[in-house]
């Protein structure tokens, strides 16, 4: 019976790991459609950015409608559903691309991210539950691992598909009479419309195959007594939790800060003077130091370090690595090495590889803040769990304001990234104090 429990429970896991893969592919998709948007549609810095709001503010509008979702489908049915919505909104990218019209674009990521928040209400809380509770941190660690992989899959397979000869393209438009212009950008913006169907195919069959696969109940924590304890009894409602609120408010910084560090790394590689095929890879490198960073975490937590010792520590380094990206100079220079037969180039200007270890700093960051944050919640858990996927929004307002920021006089790419300093330091006061404010 055990072993049989071991094989539910790895088998579980495993389906929750596709999932979290799911997430990482088409919310990393993103730092390729900002600069492929903002050259299809003709957009400016600010524009471009609301790529992230669209996608990002759907769990703000969902997150707490998704509780009540899963309450009457359960965990994998609404898992299932979410696929489906997702699978739509991809879809949308078809008459979007074949209008070229960025507000349908728009929707359709919309429509993604509601489905997406559907499935993250569901599968943070289940990827913790799923086992025991002393290894939820490693779990919810490992979920992170698969995100990142798909992530760096992500950027590679769309950005050689979508970006393919951007740089050629940007300067040929300059020379275009409006008509040839105007059918060159619409040839450009059809790009979009094989890769997204193929995501919508990707997204329906997994639902089906969610929606037929036996996946094992988990305790229902409103009614367990074991999660129950004195301070959450005597709590009328969720908000009554102090802690919780500071790291709802902690989240929404990192979230945003994260999304910042790799949608705006592009951006970042042109504004160094490198071209828009080599700036289209370097959010790569972030997801090979989130990478790095998840598995450091997952040897050394708890075991040499606990997690909210970790997590002041990566606050300090993430200040410090924004402070380097600032303020280092170089050349746009790239180094070219052979590696299994073939020629790769890296880029040698030190602040891309500054501002590239922020995934590492980054990385310990959710799998901290959100248990921290719904600690001691109770029967409120789940409603807790729906507040802390809400401040994923902070992915929707943060880029745009560093985008205006960066527009404005006296301001450039780079020197808008002292923004981000004040959000680490929110999340290092929530690691010193705030996490521990009002409880017993």
């Amino acid at each position: 019976m055990q072993d049989n429990n071991k094989n539910n429970y790895g088998f579980a896991l495993l389906i929750i790991g596709l999932l979290f893969f799911i997430f990482g592919f088409i919310t990393w998709a993103n730092s390729q459609l900002i600069p492929y948007l903002k050259l299809a549609c003709q957009l400016t810095t600010t524009q471009s950015y609301y790529v992230a709001t669209a996608f990002f503010a759907a769990y703000f509008v969902m997150s707490i409608p998704s509780s009540y979702v899963l309450k009457a489908t359960g965990f994998k049915k609404g898992m299932s559903l979410g696929l489906f919505i997702m699978a739509i909104g991809a879809l949308i990218f078809i008459p979007a691309a074949n209008a070229r019209s960025f507000p349908l674009f728009l929707t359709g990521l919309f429509i993604i991210g509601t489905g997406l928040a559907l499935l993250q209400t569901a599968s943070n809380p289940y990827a913790a539950a799923i086992g025991p509770k002393e290894s939820a941190a490693r779990r919810i660690s490992i979920m992170g691992v698969c995100n990142k992989i798909a992530g760096i899959i992500a950027i590679y397979t769309l950005g050689g598909i979508i970006l393919k000869d951007g740089d050629a393209l940007e300067q040929q438009l300059t020379t275009m009479d409006p008509v040839m212009k105007a059918q060159t950008l619409d040839a450009l913006a059809q790009k979009v419309i094989t890769p997204y169907t193929w995501i919508a195919i990707a997204f329906a069959l997994v639902g089906l195959l969610l929606f037929f696969t036996h996946l094992p109940e988990i305790p229902d924590e409103d009614n367990a007594p074991e999660v129950q304890n004195a301070t959450a009894v005597q709590k009328s409602s969720v908000l009554e939790f102090p802690h919780l609120v500071i790291g709802v408010l902690a989240l929404f910084l990192y979230v945003g800060v994260e999304v910042i560090s790799y949608d705006t790394f592009t951006g970042f590689g042109k504004y160094l003077g490198y071209s828009l095929d080599v700036s289209k890879h370097l959010a790569t490198y972030t997801g090979y130091t989130l990478l790095l960073g998840y598995g450091i975490g997952i040897w050394a937590i708890p075991k040499y370090i606990s997690q909210r010792k970790a997590l002041v520590v990566a606050c300090i380094l993430s200040m410090l690595l924004v402070v380097l990206s600032v303020t280092t100079n170089g050349e746009a220079g790239l180094k070219t090495f052979t590696l299994m037969g073939q020629e790769l180039s890296i880029p040698t200007h030190p602040a891309v590889w500054f501002f590239a270890l922020l995934g590492f700093s980054n990385s310990v960051m959710w799998p901290a803040i959100f248990p921290m944050a719904i600690d001691g919640l109770g029967r409120f858990t789940k409603m807790g769990s729906a507040l802390l996927i809400m401040a994923i929004v902070g992915g929707a307002i943060l880029p745009p304001l560093y985008g205006r920021i960066s527009e404005l006089n006296g301001i450039t790419v780079q020197t808008a990234y002292y923004m981000m300093i004040p959000a680490y330091l929110f999340i290092l006061y929530f690691a010193l104090k705030g996490y521990r404010i009002g409880k017993r």
